[in-house]
C-alpha cells in the first residue's frame, strides 16, 4: 500500500475545504430563496428573510397557483425547452457533420462565415426585422428559429466528429451505408456525451431567455415564465394571483414572498434535468475541444 505524504494529505484538505466553500456559496442563495418562500408573512416582516425561518408558510405558493397563470407560462416554458432544444441538436447536427469531412466541398469558407458571426453579429433591430419579416412576430417560432444554431457548439461539435475513427465509416460504407445512415447508425451512438452535453446547454438557454420574449411577443398568454418572473420583480406581484378566490377573509402575501416563491417554481424544473444528464456532462464538457 502507498502512503500519501503529508504535503498530499494537506493538498487534499486544502482542496475539500475550497471546493465546500464554493459549493456553499453557490447553494446558500437558492437556500435562503426556498426559505423565503416558505416563511410565514409575519416573520417575513419581522425578522426578514432568515436560513431557518420558525413559522412555514405556504401563502406564496397558494397566491401564485390561485390564477392558471404560472401552470401555463411553466408549460410555456416546458415546450420551448424541448422544441427548441431539439431544434438546436437536429440543425447543429447536420451542420456539423459535413463540415467535419474533409472530401466536403467549400467547408473552409462556410466555417470562415461561421466563425465570422461568433465575432460580429447583426444586431438587435436588423434581427427584429428579419424575424418581422418573415412573420414570426408573436410566435414561438421567434424563439426557435432565430438561434437554432449556435457557433460556438457547432465548432465544438464539429471537431468532435473530426476525432471519430475514419475507418468506422469506411467500413459502413463497405457494407453499403449511404452518409445519412453512418450519421445515424455510428455517428450519433459514439456522439452521446457530447449531445448530452450540448443538450443541456441549449436546454438551460432555452429556459432561462425572457429578452427575446420580450421583443417579439406581445401577448401576455404566451409569454414563458422568465418573462412572468421579470414582470413580478418589478412589479411585485405583477398580476399573477387572485386574492379573492383564496376566501374573504385571506390577505395576499408580501411582495417578497411571491417573488421567491415564482424564482423557486422557475428554477426547480430545470435542475431536476441535470442529474440525468450529470454522467454524461463532465465527459462531453471536453470533447472536441482540444482539435482546432
Amino acid at each position: 500500500m502507498v502512503r500519501e505524504s503529508l504535503g498530499s494529505r494537506f493538498f487534499d484538505i486544502v482542496n475539500a475545504v475550497i471546493l465546500i466553500a464554493v459549493a456553499l456559496f453557490a447553494v446558500i442563495p437558492f437556500l435562503f430563496v426556498l426559505s423565503g418562500s416558505l416563511t410565514a408573512s409575519e416573520e417575513l416582516v419581522k425578522r426578514g428573510v432568515v436560513l431557518f425561518p420558525t413559522q412555514f408558510s405556504l401563502d406564496g405558493y397558494r397566491y401564485i397557483f390561485s390564477t392558471k397563470t404560472i401552470l401555463w407560462s411553466l408549460g410555456v416554458t416546458i415546450f420551448i425547452t424541448v422544441a427548441g432544444t431539439l431544434i438546436n441538436l437536429f440543425f447543429t447536427t447536420l451542420t456539423a457533420y459535413p463540415l467535419a469531412r474533409n472530401e466536403f466541398v467549400g467547408r473552409r469558407p462556410i466555417m470562415l462565415l461561421v466563425l465570422f458571426t461568433m465575432l460580429f453579429s447583426g444586431g438587435m433591430i436588423p434581427t427584429f426585422l428579419v424575424v418581422k419579416s418573415f412573420g414570426m412576430l408573436n410566435s414561438y417560432w421567434s424563439l426557435l428559429i432565430p438561434g437554432a444554431i449556435s457557433a460556438f457548439n457547432l465548432i465544438i461539435l464539429r471537431n468532435f466528429f473530426q476525432q471519430l475513427p475514419d475507418g468506422l465509416e469506411e467500413s459502413a460504407k463497405i457494407d453499403g451505408c449511404n452518409d445519412f445512415q453512418i450519421l445515424i447508425r455510428i455517428v450519433l451512438p459514439l456522439s452521446l456525451p457530447a449531445m448530452a452535453t450540448f443538450a443541456l446547454f441549449y436546454s438551460v438557454g432555452h429556459w432561462n431567455t425572457f429578452f427575446n420574449a420580450i421583443l417579439y411577443i406581445n401577448d401576455s398568454s404566451k409569454w414563458p415564465i422568465q418573462v412572468w418572473l421579470r414582470q413580478i420583480v418589478i412589479l411585485s406581484q405583477g398580476g399573477i394571483g387572485d386574492s379573492q378566490q383564496m376566501g374573504n377573509d385571506y390577505v395576499a402575501p408580501p411582495g417578497e414572498v411571491i417573488k421567491m416563491a415564482v424564482i423557486v417554481v422557475s428554477t426547480v424544473p430545470i435542475l431536476l434535468v441535470y442529474p440525468f444528464l450529470q454522467k454524461h456532462f463532465a465527459k462531453g464538457v471536453l470533447l472536441g475541444s482540444v482539435k482546432g
